[in-house]
């Protein structure tokens, strides 16, 4: 009789089973079914061809669409750009307007239509009132525009929003912070504007909160910091002005937080604050902070030696100090920071230390700096650094030096062609009164030389005899222009560094003819001989660098006529052989008699278009 009676249950189950299969795969709920056609009909085109394969009525066999195997209804609408297969990750992309019947999709739980790239439209208003089991809306990388409707907010399981990279636009509504269940809320890279609604401080089971790179204005909200469980805030590239909330000190679970590019500054640090075991910078962060960035705000004052416990932190930006033993990266630029502890010397993992555009006013380069032996990375340019570049650099493994726009004086250290692994130095803007070290050729691995704006003298020889580990050269970009350089135009292209993409040595006093060996440089895009004493016939082969885009070569004394081969450099957008000793007839043709009478004024017996006809 068990038997019997257990045999029963389960052909009862099969049967009801067999209903279900039916009831989702026969056909399509006409609510359901409108909506979807009506979602397809919005979409001009599909590069996934999953549109095209919607046919029929049974859409729960539709490519994308998920149903209730109890009611037949669609739970998801899952249609996202990327696509993965089991050899790759395909990107597609769909092109035209979201239908505001997808609400007829009253069953929804989870809308995926992100980094589609093209969809247009706007979040239906009534949202709200049709799509009451909603969790999940992604609708991140398209153009969609308009306000986030006010009615979202009655959409109380929603857990997470991303509409990350659109074109949304008006004021963030109140109603979000009706949203109890939502744990993520990504409206970054918008035209939102407004206020942070007050109401946002109730999302208490919130972890990541992005509404960087928009419009929004006002103050933080006070109390932020009932946020308890925040591991991710991102309010950066807005207009936030105010002081940032003391109540971020009760967030004890935040690893990141990125308030830079905005006008926010800070009240001097309470000292009962400063004594806070896990403090730093402003207020009490957690330990478990990696990532703390304010650049770019209003911050004054000094920085206090006594912050600073967070033991796992990994990139700080720009404040925390002491026993940070981990800290890599420390950025403080474009502040309005006056002083800094000795107690930096015991970050002694730090490789990355910026300090630019703080009015530092040191009298020379900090000794602590002597004391970091992972230093790789210096950036110091407008400090109001005074003195000589200190010999203690030469023993850092130094990639990245700037040091511009200070008062440096003295002479460019001969021990700078040891650091062998330096991409870049800029010691441009200065005061420095030298020739260029012989030494400066060993620096193989150079991408960037920028001296602009001192006082340098004798020849520029050596940087054109720098030597290379990478075919082609290392070398991309060079400026010595605004020096009193006089000699070495002829080592130009002439040796190993063939990649050089900008090259600036204007207002010097180079004298001599340019060499042919210029016409290597097939990578360039820009160069700038103006206001020198250059003179001869210009280079026919300047017209093998087809790249150029911009030439200016006026007050100097080139003579001769202007090759016809310059009519190759087709990519050519700015043009100025003004103030020169050229004759004959301007070459006929694009790009050269595209520019205006001003690239060829000066030139007394040069003609045609755009200046004069040549007479006959």
């Amino acid at each position: 009789m068990g038997c019997r009676l257990l045999w029963i249950i389960v052909a009862f189950i099969l049967i009801s089973m067999g209903e279900s299969k039916k009831s989702t795969g026969e056909s399509c709920h006409p609510d359901d079914l409108m909506g979807l056609i009506s979602f397809k009909a919005g979409i001009r085109i599909d590069t996934s061809g999953r549109l095209e394969r919607w046919v029929g009525r049974s859409c729960c066999k539709w490519e994308g669409i998920s149903c209730d195997n109890t009611t037949g209804r669609v739970t998801q609408l899952l249609l996202p750009g990327f696509i993965s297969t089991d050899v790759s990750i395909l990107q597609t992309q769909m092109k035209g307007s979201l239908s505001p019947k997808i609400t007829l999709l009253t069953s929804l739980q989870v809308i995926d239509l992100s980094e589609l790239s093209f969809i247009t439209g706007n979040i239906p208003t009534s949202i709200g009132f049709h799509l009451p089991n909603l969790r999940k809306l992604y609708l991140l990388r398209n153009k969609l525009s308009g306000p986030i409707p006010e009615s979202i907010g009655k959409l109380s399981k929603l857990e997470e929003i991303i509409l990350s990279e659109n074109r949304f636009s008006g004021s963030l509504p109140l109603s979000l912070g009706n949203l109890k269940n939502l744990n993520r809320l990504l409206l970054d890279s918008n035209q939102f504007s407004g206020a942070i609604p007050d109401s946002l401080v109730n999302l208490t089971i919130l972890v990541v909160l992005d509404l960087h790179h928009n419009y929004l204005n006002g103050h933080m909200p006070a109390k932020i910091g009932e946020l308890q469980v925040l591991e991710q805030l991102d309010l950066s590239e807005n207009l936030l002005s105010g002081k940032i909330p003391v109540s971020l000190t009760n967030i004890t679970t935040v690893q990141d937080i990125d308030l830079s590019n905005n006008s926010l500054r800070r009240d001097p640090i309470p000292p009962a604050l400063a004594k806070c075991p896990s403090s730093a910078f402003y207020f009490g962060i957690s330990g478990l902070l990696q990532r703390l960035y304010l650049e770019n705000n209003k911050l004054n004052g000094p920085i206090p030696s006594s912050l600073g416990n967070l033991s796992d932190l990994r990139s700080l930006i720009p404040i925390a100090f002491s026993r940070l033993s981990q800290l890599i990266n420390l950025n403080l630029s474009n502040n309005l920071i006056r002083g800094l502890p000795h107690e930096m010397s015991s970050l002694q993992n730090l490789q990355t230390l910026t300090l630019s555009f703080n009015p530092l006013n040191f009298s020379s380069i900090p000794k602590w700096m002597a004391e970091l032996p992972s230093i790789s990375q210096i950036y110091m340019a407008g400090c109001g650094l005074q003195g000589e570049i200190p010999e203690f650099l030469q023993r850092k493994p130094i990639q990245e030096l700037d040091l511009s726009a200070n008062h440096l004086t003295g002479s460019i250290p001969s021990w700078l062609g040891g650091l062998s692994q330096l991409y870049l130095l800029n010691l441009s803007k200065n005061a420095l009164v030298s020739e260029i070290p012989d030494s400066i050729t060993r620096l193989h691995e150079l991408g960037v030389l920028d001296l602009h704006s001192n006082k340098l003298t004798g020849s520029i020889i050596e940087v054109f005899k720098m030597g290379s580990i990478l075919p082609g050269g290392s070398l991309r970009y060079i400026d010595l222009s605004h020096n009193s350089f006089s000699s070495g135009i002829e080592q130009i292209g002439a040796g190993e560094q063939h990649g050089i993409e900008f090259l600036n040595l204007s207002h010097n006093f180079l004298k001599g003819r340019l060499p042919t060996s210029i016409g290597r440089l097939e990578l360039m895009r820009s160069l700038d001989l103006s206001h020198n004493e250059l003179g001869f016939n210009l280079p026919e082969s300047l017209g093998n660098v087809k790249s150029l885009e911009r030439l200016k070569l006026e007050k100097n004394r080139f003579t001769g006529k202007i090759p016809d081969g310059y009519l190759m450099l087709r990519k050519l957008k700015e043009l100025d052989l003004s103030d020169n000793l050229l004759v004959g007839q301007i070459p006929n043709g694009k790009p050269l008699d595209d520019f205006p009478r001003s690239s060829y004024s000066g030139n007394r017996a040069l003609c045609g278009r755009p200046l004069a006809p040549c007479k006959p």
